[in-house]
This record gives C-alpha cells, structure tokens and sequence, in this order.
C-alpha cells in the first residue's frame, strides 16, 4: 500500500514525507527554527436558543448524540486517555458508527491503550480510516505492519493541543469521558465511582470542536463542582452504566520498578540531582512514569528530608509517591497534568496543594511560554539514545512502533533533562550509534544514567563541572556504548525497513520530525 509523497531532508538530517493524509507538512526546521503567524482557530458560533433553555442537554442513548452531532462519513472523532487502559467509552462509539454505516472515520485520541484492540476491526472494514494519537500496544503494531489506511501521526500531548488551536485538525465531534457531570455538561474526573483524576487532555477538544458529548456515570444536579470541564462548551450529555475502570489508569509503564539494576539507576539519578546543585530550597522537578521514574522520586524523598530541603513545586503526572512528599510537607504544590493513581486521584479532590492543570500550560510551544521550561530537572525514559543524545520513545530496536510520545518531548525544554535507562535491554544495547526514531534532539537531552554509569552531554559544562569530584560514576557516551557493546557481545544487526513511510513523529511545533518506515518483512511485492 503505497501512500508516501515526495521525502525531503529535514534540518535533522531525517527523511520525511511533505505530505501527510492530505495535508501539506513542513519538515522540521531545528528546535527553534520555526515561528508560526496569524491567529488560532476559532470554535463555530452557536446559539443558546438551540439547547434547552432549562439547561437540561442530557440524552437518552449515545446513539442518539451521536446522530445529533451529525456523525457521517469522514468525521474526525477524538477523545481522552485519563482511563488510560480502563477505557469503556470509545469501543461503545465505534460499534454504533459501524452500526450507522459510517465510513472513513479519523480517530483522534490523545492515546490510546491496548484496550482499544477492537478498532482494528473496524480499521479492516473501513469505519475508521486511520488514528492520529499515540499508539500503544496491539495498534501500534498495526500500524507498524503496514496495514492502516492513511500515516499514524504522533505528537506530544501539547503537540496535540498545539494542532488542534492552529487549525491542523478539525474535531467534528468529542467525546469526553468523564467520572462526574451535570445535565448541563460541566464535568470533572475527580470524585464519583469511576474517579481518574483531571480530564486536562479533554479540555482543548471541549474548546473548540463543533460537538461535544460528555458521556458520565455519575450525574449529579447542578452544578457540578468542580467542573473541569464547561457544560458552555458541551452539546450533549449521555448517562451510562460504566464509564471507566480506574484502578486500570496504573498500567504497566506506571508500575514502580522492582528491577535491583533499575533501581540503582533510579538511586543514581537521584544522587547526580543533589551532587549537580538542582536539589535545592524552592527547586522543582517532574518524573516521568516509568518505573525507574516512580523509584527516583523515592529516593529523592529521602534526600531531601535528610537535607531538610522543600521544593516549591513538582510537575505531575501525580503519584501516590509525589502526594506522599506533598502530604509530608516537602513541596508547596503538585501542578498535575495527568493523574497516575488513585492515591493521585485522592489527593486532587482533598488538597488544596494538588492543583489540576492544562496541557496548555505546561506543554504547548504556541503560546506566550509554559511551566516547562521552569522545571529545574526532569527525568524521563527512552527505548534508545545514541552517541548524539538523541533519543528514541516510540519505537524499539526492532523498529516497531508500540508506544506514544506523551508529554515526554514538551518535558526536554526543562533546565536540565536527565534519563535513566538500563544499559541493555534482553541483551540489546540501549545506547546506540544512530536512533531508530528520532523522537528528542540531542541538544535538549543533558544527562543518561545507566547502572554502569552516567554520562553528561558535552555542551552541560557547568554539570560536568559541578560534580566531576562528587564521587559518581561519570563516564562519557563512548566509554559506556562500547563497554556495554562489549558486554553483551556486539549491537544486533539492525532492522531493515522498506521505503514505505508508515507513521510521522511530530515536533512540539507541528514540524515533521522524522519518519517510522514500514518494516521489510511486512512489505508485500
């Protein structure tokens, strides 16, 4: 199935197509290379004499709010990922489009998980012509073989905001799923039985798609409060039994890691945090996560108390080891972007400190600046970094495309971006001399730590020299790649891809910033 236009080098050297389902893309022009003009899109103009003016919007049926919100063929239909694999929404809508007829549907998901397996199905029999969202699990591999319509494209979590607000994507109808709402629509994630926590990634889609359907399980009287969500920004409202299943927000990447090498990089991370001078009175940071993530954040726990040092804030995804150092005084806030837990989930409905907060704030590069760039540390994972720095999240060694971008890329602009990832993994080297995908450029990523070391990149002399005498075990990328090539026999014989584009990695400002090509054994003559 060829669907490539013409490849063009970008600024990073990599080959992208100038074309992407239809639409035209601009290659990548450097990490600040590009500077968008005019205005941001703008939601249709509606009129209160349309709805009830008792503000009673609820529906019977999510068929039937579908069919008044017009569904028909080529739509785009997107949705959040705050029930991550808990999802129950989203199968239901689809299995009403293929039900209605509708064909050619463009699927926007924030992410979406192995629970969504069921839309291949309906990738098959045309109802969904192609997902732009990230792809874990079953879909991603999918979309790897080759076998969706049109290109997966991948973007950060402000990435997606970004698109939505520049006009790039049109969301024709949105379905936010939310734990509790009114008749009205306002709604929020945060009580009710199926409580996940904030529904931020559901906010930029309530704001300017032309319907919105708030589907809950718990309906409250007006008004809802808090309301993360505005019922003046939502057409309908659909009760169902269920949801969501929120105990599945935890899933295998939100696990804390019980790895003895993992968890020594966790610890050695935390200990180049304090020996580099950023563990600090007021200092702040975010932790991804990954389960060396979540292990780092205890250690630097008990640093910090050791120290008797307090952060101002920490960047969530919230955990219920971030609420810990929030309940035990060791920052003044949680500024949450996604919940991770229930203890997370706890913690935003009872503390004042535990503040929910937009994609758009944090994240999105089109704006007059965001909290990320404050952060003083961050630390993240990746499935590979080369000798550059670059690094790799979507695709493994083997090239298949089985995770999604996250808010891993928005989180690079950081003061100082560390990632902790084990030297190998199944005896395949992490550190390699060139990344399958490029998904962060090497300039943004300052330090890797690995259980056989810690190498800092070489433009961060002023980390290099902060804790050349700390007694860490600091290496640089060359002396860890070649001992850990040495230790597992040699970097496997890479993977070989046909010349057929099969997805895109967005840049946090809409350029195109690398290919995924379909790999040659799925490639059919």
């Amino acid at each position: 199935m060829k669907r490539n236009s013409e490849l063009v080098k970008n600024a990073a050297g990599r080959l992208v197509p100038t074309i992407v389902n239809g639409k035209k893309g601009i290659p990548f022009k450097g990490v600040n290379g590009y500077f968008p003009d005019g205005n941001k899109t703008a939601p249709p103009i509606k009129s209160c004499s349309n709805y009830p003016l008792d503000g009673n919007k609820l529906l019977g049926t999510l068929k039937e709010a579908l069919i008044k919100s017009g569904i028909t063929d080529g739509m785009t239909i997107s949705s959040h990922h705050h029930f991550r694999n808990g999802d129950l929404v989203m199968n239901q809508v689809f299995d009403i489009a293929a039900e209605l007829g509708i064909k050619n549907l463009r699927w926007f998901p924030s992410a979406a998980f192995p629970c969504h397996k069921p839309m291949i199905k309906y990738m098959e029999d045309g109802v969904i012509h192609h997902i732009e969202g990230s792809l874990n699990g079953p879909l991603g591999q999918y979309a790897s073989e080759g076998k969706m319509n049109g290109l997966a494209v991948l973007r950060s979590h402000g990435g997606r905001w970004q698109s939505i607000q520049d006009g790039e994507v049109h969301i024709d109808i949105a379905i936010i799923a939310a734990p509790t709402a009114d008749s009205f629509g306002n709604a929020t994630g945060d009580r009710g039985p199926s409580a996940c926590g904030l529904l931020g990634f559901g906010l930029a889609d309530s704001m300017y798609a032309d319907n919105v359907i708030v589907v809950t399980d718990n309906l409250v009287p007006f008004p809802c409060i808090p309301w993360q969500i505005q019922g003046n920004n939502v057409d309908y409202v659909v009760q169902l039994e269920k949801v969501g299943e929120p105990e599945k927000i935890v899933s295998g990447t939100t696990k804390l890691t019980r790895s003895p090498d993992r968890i020594h990089i966790a610890e050695l991370t935390a200990k180049f945090v304090r020996a580099a001078g950023i563990m600090k009175d007021g200092f702040s940071f975010q932790a991804g996560a990954g389960g060396t993530s979540l292990a780092f954040a205890i250690y630097l726990k008990e640093m910090m108390k050791d120290a008797g040092i307090k952060a101002r804030f920490i960047r969530g995804g919230s955990t219920k080891y971030l609420v810990e150092m929030l309940e035990e005084g060791l920052t003044d806030y949680i500024l949450d972007g996604q919940t991770f837990d229930l203890d997370g989930v706890r913690s935003m409905r009872e503390n004042h400190g535990h503040v929910n907060t937009s994609p758009f704030t944090s994240y999105n590069w089109h704006g007059k600046g965001n909290f990320a760039g404050i952060l003083d540390a961050v630390v993240l994972g990746a499935t590979e970094v080369d000798i550059n720095f670059n690094a790799n999240v979507v695709t493994h060694s083997d090239g298949l495309m089985l995770h999604g971008i996250g808010g891993w890329q928005n989180c690079l602009f950081s003061k100082c971006t560390i990632l902790p990832i084990p030297a190998f993994r199944n005896r395949v080297p992490i550190i390699v001399d060139k990344v399958t995908t490029l998904v962060g450029p090497g300039e943004l990523i300052d330090v890797i730590v690995t259980e056989r070391g810690i190498a800092i990149n070489p433009k961060r002399t002023d980390l290099i020299e902060s804790t050349k005498d700390s007694g860490l075990p600091i290496r640089t990328i060359h002396e860890l790649k070649n001992e850990i090539d040495d230790l597992v026999g040699g970097a496997p014989d890479k993977p070989e891809f046909s010349d057929e584009v099969i997805g895109v990695v967005k840049w946090v400002d809409g350029t195109i910033l690398d290919s995924i090509f379909k790999l040659k054994k799925y490639q059919i003559d």
